[in-house]
């Protein structure tokens, strides 16, 4: 039976000064909207089964959220939870939307505020209904575009990366107007950064203003985060500025256009499917207390001292992250010893792996910031073409790093509630679950 699609955008930016949180330490409270944050989805139905893809302009959600939404979601649209595929695409320019136990010493980041969370969860439930209201016959097509000048590794300007941007490409099928497109990327949306107090999606922004330039003002763009823990703009931008993050974006949306109008061969018709599957991740042991303290006098004596040097912007960022990993290692540390952080670890375990089967390609959901490297070893290992999102059912409360990185004792290593060997059990588990879907 021939494809149908609906699709469903709406605007959850907040309508009163929120605080927008990304960055430590730092007091932004929203002074306007300069680009709008959106929820958006797209429904697929073969006849037979549905799946629902929903793209959400927020940093992250936690894992009780992520439940919550999908299973109001399956009941009122009737399908499985496991055809519910929810990302965050992680702009740092959003409101408060999930309480992090490594920010508890942060003096001024706040609680979610239980208005704007309410707010946000009834808009992205309507979404995904509207979005199975009106469907229409489509055609579609898988491509691929290479992102270049965007960025890369943020630890190190030679580090692995990955450029390759996945694209689902929806046409209406008595038209052949594209109406949809749902992308994958792995990179960071921190072209912003504290100085800025404006609600954004950061470059996502821009390179969905131009795709609708491109393409069409009607056209739905849902934009995933792939596996980009260690992926940033860091040492490609030219200042943190909007310009900057719009030159960003439209190279990114220039990238993707080129791709899709060159595509020749559209399907009618698709295997939907989609499975979860819960894992146990190792925990990591924090450090005492007075090894945490140590940790973070050695980190800010190293940023003291590159500073004193004047070395280049990425060297003084990363080792700026490293004090506020330091920071919340310490926090961590106070909470294992008196025993908060393990009753907190048992609303993050286990991990919800997910993987959608559309067509001849699949999605990979892993909650959590996952490090490129795990991204780049399911695409290599995978028995069909896979694009690999992350922030999918909820963050981890921090970075899912190798083992490598580890050792390095960086911000990403250092605020980690899980062993590297977690990136292992990811890779494993999606793996076997692509091998059951097709």
């Amino acid at each position: 039976m021939a494809l149908k699609a609906g699709i469903s955008i709406r605007d959850i930016s907040p309508t009163k000064p929120m605080f927008l949180v990304g960055y430590p330490h730092v007091d932004r409270i929203s002074t306007g909207i300069h680009d709008p944050l959106l929820a958006s989805a797209l429904y697929l139905h073969n006849g037979s089964t549905g799946i629902l893809l929903l793209a959400i302009d927020i940093l992250q959600i936690d894992p009780q959220t992520a439940r919550e939404l999908r299973k109001t979601i399956s009941q009122r649209i009737d399908i499985p939870e496991s055809h519910i595929f929810i990302s965050c695409t992680h702009t740092h320019s959003g409101p408060v939307t999930m309480d992090m136990i490594a920010w508890q010493d942060d003096p001024v980041v706040p609680e979610p505020d239980p208005d704007y969370m309410r707010f946000f969860k009834d808009n992205v439930i309507n979404t995904a209904i509207t979005a199975t209201l009106d469907l229409k016959s489509i055609e579609i097509a898988w491509t691929t575009a290479k992102a270049k000048g965007i960025g890369g590794n943020r630890i190190s300007p030679d580090g692995v990366a990955d450029p390759e941007v996945g694209i689902l490409v929806i046409r209406d099928s008595s038209s052949e107007k594209i109406t949809a497109l749902s992308t994958v990327y792995s990179m960071h949306p921190t072209v912003l950064h504290e100085d800025s107090k404006l609600v954004s999606a950061d470059f996502i922004g821009y390179t969905r203003e131009y795709l609708l330039k491109s393409l069409g003002e009607e056209l739905a763009i849902l934009y995933n985060t792939g596996a980009s823990g260690d992926q940033s703009p860091r040492h490609s931008v030219k200042a943190q500025t909007f310009d900057e993050a719009k030159r960003l974006g439209y190279t990114l949306g220039e990238s993707i256009f080129n791709s899709v109008i060159q595509i020749m061969d559209f399907k009618q018709d698709a295997i939907l499917t989609g499975k979860i599957t819960p894992v146990e991740l190792p925990t990591r042991t924090m450090p005492s207390i007075a090894d945490a303290e140590e940790l973070l006098k050695l980190r800010t004596t190293e940023y003291e001292h590159l500073k004193e040097i004047k070395a280049n912007h990425g060297a003084i960022r990363i080792a700026e992250c490293a004090i506020f990993g330091a920071e919340e290692t310490l926090t961590l540390a106070k909470y294992q010893e008196n025993g908060e952080l393990s009753r907190r670890m048992r609303e993050y375990t286990p991990a919800e792996i997910q993987v959608l089967r559309i067509g001849d390609c699949c999605l990979a959901g892993l909650p959590g910031e996952v490090f490129v490297e795990y991204g780049l070893q399911i695409k290599k290992l995978a028995p069909c073409r896979t694009f690999v999102v992350s922030l999918v059912n909820g963050d981890l409360q921090g970075y899912i790093v190798t083992e490598e990185f580890k050792e390095s004792g960086g911000y990403e290593a250092n605020n980690s509630l899980f062993e590297p060997e977690s990136g292992k059990i990811m890779v494993n588990t999606v793996l076997n679950m692509i091998r059951f879907l097709i």
